[in-house]
């Protein structure tokens, strides 16, 4: 053992001396960037009970659609006290993205550092953005709503799928647009390399792209593209109506977040599943919230029927903690996440069971069940 600990004294001399960075390198080899993805997401939780909730707002990031309505109703405008602070005592500020790689990167920042705390994305784009999202360590903690027609790709001058090969089709890269392109392809036997993609700036550019012509086809929110749709030889080739468990917008937040302040995701939590079922019961005043932030998905009421929000019921068996949904979480993340590596030659993703943070969502499914 002294023999060891000489010799490397005698190599960090050697090192000093010669003032050499590859000679460094050559004794020690060259040391890979460390990054806070390295180490546990918990690190930095307290030991105590003391820190219940952020004593900043919580700040939740999101691309306003039919199924994150509610989370915009209760987070609260001018015209009214939000539910979560209401209700539950939080103070909960929503930050509205044109496009998902904004608000992934948001996510990465975090609310300390003029980012999100938490983000409502698709799963598809939490299981193929997993090396982006890795510094984050990103964990699912509930289902907001399954898109039912709330996606669409629409097409001048094409009449059936197959006829899309060699065409020009826009559509926001990684969103849930995207997925469902891709799923669109699947269906007739094409590949990317048979279509030409044509990127457009964010998830509302759908309608006006095709419009003017700069594509042959687009994907995006009905409600965009329902402009496109009245002119002549233009149609609907596929939506989410003919896949309803193809796409879940999630609520996910930073694994620091989760492990700092669980009790802030347990109030979050209840109040969303409570603004979901509002809205179920009475739309008007959600629908309300969603056509003044987000005019350009059209009638919000329709919106909101076309991505309904999630009940109790439905995160419980989507997440397998009850009966099981057709599609589960773990099915749509592993699956993605297969895509992913087969299409980008991407490295393997983590696991789907490694991705979520259960335990503020059985809390409070257990509280209502007492």
């Amino acid at each position: 053992m002294d023999v060891l600990i000489a010799h490397g004294l005698l190599l960090d001399q050697l090192v000093a001396e010669s003032g050499s960075e590859r000679l460094r390198d050559r004794i020690y080899g060259r040391a890979p960037r460390l990054t806070p993805g390295d180490f546990p997401a918990g690190v930095m939780a307290p030991t105590d009970d003391v820190v219940r909730i952020p004593t900043r707002p919580l700040v939740i990031g999101l691309v306003p659609r039919g199924s994150s309505a509610p989370v915009l109703w209760a987070a609260g405008d001018a015209e009214h006290v939000g539910l979560f602070r209401a209700a539950y005592a939080i103070e909960v500020k929503v930050e509205p993205f044109n496009r998902e790689e904004d608000l992934r990167r948001a996510l990465m920042r975090g609310g300390d550092h003029g980012g999100v705390d938490l983000a409502a994305l698709p799963v598809s784009s939490v299981a193929m953005s997993a090396s982006l999202l890795r510094d984050a360590a990103p964990r699912v903690v509930m289902l907001l709503g399954r898109s039912r027609g709330h996606e669409q790709l629409v097409a001048r001058g094409v009449s059936a799928l197959p006829g899309l090969a060699g065409k020009r089709i826009g559509v926001e890269d990684r969103s849930s647009a995207w997925y469902l392109l891709l799923w669109s392809l699947s269906r007739v036997g094409l590949s990317l390399r048979d279509v030409r993609l044509v990127p457009l700036d964010d998830a509302y550019s759908a309608g006006a792209a095709l419009r003017r012509g700069d594509v042959d086809a687009a994907v995006g929110f009905k409600g965009d593209l329902e402009g496109a749709l009245q002119e002549p030889d233009t149609m609907v080739l596929a939506s989410t109506a003919d896949a309803p468990h193809l796409t879940a917008t999630v609520l996910v937040t930073r694994g620091d977040f989760a492990a700092r302040y669980p009790d802030a995701l347990r109030r979050v939590i209840r109040g969303v599943l409570d603004a979901n079922q509002q809205t179920l019961r009475d739309v008007t005043a959600t629908a309300r919230v969603l056509g003044t932030l987000a005019p350009q998905l059209g009638d919000p009421v329709q919106a909101i029927s076309q991505a309904p929000p999630s009940t109790l019921k439905d995160n419980l068996d989507f997440f397998g903690i009850a009966d099981e949904a057709p599609v589960t979480y773990v099915e749509l993340f592993t699956s993605a996440s297969a895509l992913n590596s087969k299409l980008f030659a991407a490295p393997p993703g983590p696991e789907a069971e490694d991705t979520v943070d259960l335990g503020p969502l059985k809390y409070v499914a257990s509280s209502q069940n007492q």
